[in-house]
């Protein structure tokens, strides 16, 4: 999917209703109602610059809500923003609700800090009166919400402020559902036969989540890796051997295999037009085509919004490419290794490709010896990877996962530490094989992982910088996963 596409703003449908008996209801201090209602939708309008809003005007009339269902499914908006702007006629929104596609809605009530008139004695604080009615308006039309069933729409309360930063989030997670519905997924080249804990329903993929999959075959793998030029693998080596130190014991030959490997992905990528690419690199085809596996992680991926991850996990690709989009930052890929209960902490890293590009880290990362294949008879066995000490901060932790054709979303906070901090070890480097990290989660770490048991997950998760549950709580009410955050 082209680059733009991920990158352009939330697309809004704005559904402002109100009253055709108070539209020329007039006031001698302030016009008529439906001249403060245009005021009004130009202030909510001044709030939603971070929108690409789809604007049909207010809707008085059935018409008027006929004219916004056409414009915003030709306009294919990610979600719709409904707001009443006084009590008003409810005929005009309950066929919209019974007509209108399935889109997204946040229906909204803004609670004002004080009225702009005393007493409703005069004609015009009288005018302004009705115009402040939107409490009413709102709660007559609560209950059509639920009358006429609508799927991800999701009701919020607050002062403008406060809607305007719910509504920042409910768009992200609204945003993200779309960019799904068009992505495609590359499965290189099989399900992965020693996790079948892993296995999705790829029908469901499609229907429920929205990705295509296509299934890349190892063979074209083998002609990407035979068509590379020697310019091209000279370049992205001598790129990466002067961006990361080299340990002493990698031999170059291999080193090359694996950087062969690895550019052959992108390319698969590319000319595939994938945007979640979903590498089984246990699988013995693998090493067989290119001797070894792909150990690095072409900053191509990170430039076009995409994402790589090993182990044929397809629910684990999901959730990677999710905070992807929400974020835009470096997604890394993840399974909990142990908890040490001394020190409330657990390790947490994966073996192959993951993602190593972030500017501010290039020092904790080291090109290793991949020491779990260095004994096998592989052409490449013991080719390198990028070692990667998974930079320090706080975590968004999360997990896709399917049970009989439902979904779960489970996600929690958890501090990566750096050396420094880390009470087990002063070393960067702890787990051979392993870009890793070690973390203290928010909650006590026993407790964590016995409701992620209680729950049932499999072992693949997903990690970003910074606070992500907001919008993975509005893109599981959305998409109608079961959502649980553990805090």
């Amino acid at each position: 999917m082209d680059k733009s596409i991920k990158t352009a703003k939330p697309k809004a449908g704005l559904l402002l209703i109100a009253s055709p008996r108070f539209k020329n209801l007039y006031g001698p201090k302030r016009g008529t109602y439906g001249e403060r209602k245009d005021k009004a939708v130009k202030d909510i309008k001044a709030t939603m610059g971070f929108l690409d809003l789809v604007d049909p005007g207010i809707v008085y009339e059935r018409e008027d809500a006929e004219k916004a269902i056409r414009l915003f499914f030709d306009e294919k908006v990610d979600f719709i923003y409904a707001e009443f702007l006084s009590w008003s006629e409810d005929f005009a929104w309950i066929r919209f609700l019974r007509d209108c596609p399935d889109i997204p809605m946040i229906f909204a009530n803004v609670a004002k800090p004080r009225m702009t008139f005393e007493t409703t004695l005069d004609e015009d604080d009288f005018v302004d009166y009705l115009c402040a009615g939107t409490l009413v308006g709102s709660l007559e039309g609560s209950g059509s919400i639920r009358r006429v069933p609508r799927k991800g729409v999701r009701t919020v309360m607050g002062t403008r402020e406060e809607i305007t930063q719910k509504v920042r989030v409910f768009a992200d997670a609204a945003r993200t559902r779309s960019i799904l519905r068009k992505s495609n997924v590359g499965l290189m080249a099989n399900m992965n036969e020693a996790m079948w804990s892993t296995y999705i329903d790829n029908y469901d993929l499609f229907t429920k989540i929205g990705p295509e999959i296509h299934y890349l075959p190892y063979s074209d793998y083998g002609t990407e890796i035979e068509n590379l030029s020697d310019a091209e693998v000279k370049a992205y080596a001598d790129e990466l051997t002067s961006r990361y130190k080299m340990m002493d014991d990698v031999e170059y030959d291999k080193f090359i295999g694996c950087v062969k490997a690895t550019l052959a992905i992108k390319k698969m990528a590319e000319k595939n037009d994938i945007d979640c690419y979903v590498y089984n690199d246990i699988d013995q085809a693998t090493f067989r085509t290119a001797g070894c596996r792909a150990g690095f992680y072409p900053q191509w991926f990170n430039e076009n919004v995409s994402v790589l991850v090993p182990e044929a996990d397809i629910g684990a690709g999901l959730i990677t490419y999710i905070l992807k989009l929400l974020s835009g930052k470096n997604v890394n890929f993840i399974e909990p290794f142990h908890i040490e209960n001394d020190f409330g902490t657990f390790a947490g890293g994966h073996a192959g490709p993951n993602d190593h590009n972030d500017p501010k880290w290039q020092d904790n990362v080291i090109i290793s010896r991949d020491v779990r294949f260095a004994k096998t008879s592989w052409k490449y066995a013991g080719a390198p990877f990028a070692w990667y000490r998974i930079s320090p901060g706080m975590k968004t932790v999360a997990g896709l996962f399917e049970e009989d054709g439902k979904y779960k979303l489970i996600t929690f906070q958890a501090e990566s530490l750096s050396e420094k901090d880390t009470p087990q070890s002063g070393k960067k480097h702890l787990l051979a094989t392993y870009s890793h990290t070690i973390f203290k989660p928010t909650v006590p770490v026993k407790e964590l992982f016995e409701q992620v048991l209680r729950i049932g997950a499999t072992q693949h998760y997903a990690i970003v910088d910074g606070d992500y549950t907001a919008e993975l709580e509005a893109l599981a009410e959305i998409m109608g996963f079961e959502f649980y955050n553990i805090k």
